[in-house]
């Protein structure tokens, strides 16, 4: 980081690693274990399809109540597109595998 600003593509939509407890994964494992967990954080570049388009008009200038009532969010949000499964071993030396419990790539879905 230069002057305290972020790098641009450190602001991009990219896979970011932690380094947790197995009990602090909040799923109810009993489990002093470490392991690695991968999720997805960044920003996506805003489509300028007609659909898109047509809802940032729509979502800044109608009174539609229907829109109004409504938590639309119009851009594209940094997902996971695949995922993979974290095998641990527990408290009581039981093995355990968590399907789907970590992002193995990330993309701009929507």
């Amino acid at each position: 980081m230069a002057g305290g600003r972020l790098r641009l593509e450190d602001r991009e939509c990219r896979l970011k690693t932690l380094l947790l407890r197995v009990g602090d994964l909040g799923l109810g494992y009993d489990s002093e274990e470490t392991v690695l967990f991968k999720y997805c954080s960044g920003g996506c570049p805003r489509s300028r399809t007609n659909h898109d388009l047509t809802l940032s008009r729509l979502l800044q200038k109608s009174d539609h109540p229907s829109l109004l009532d409504e938590k639309i969010f119009g851009g594209p949000c940094c997902r996971p597109t695949h995922y993979e499964d974290v095998a641990f071993l527990d408290d009581n030396h039981r093995w355990h595998t968590v399907e789907k419990l970590s992002a193995a790539s990330c993309g701009c879905v929507g």
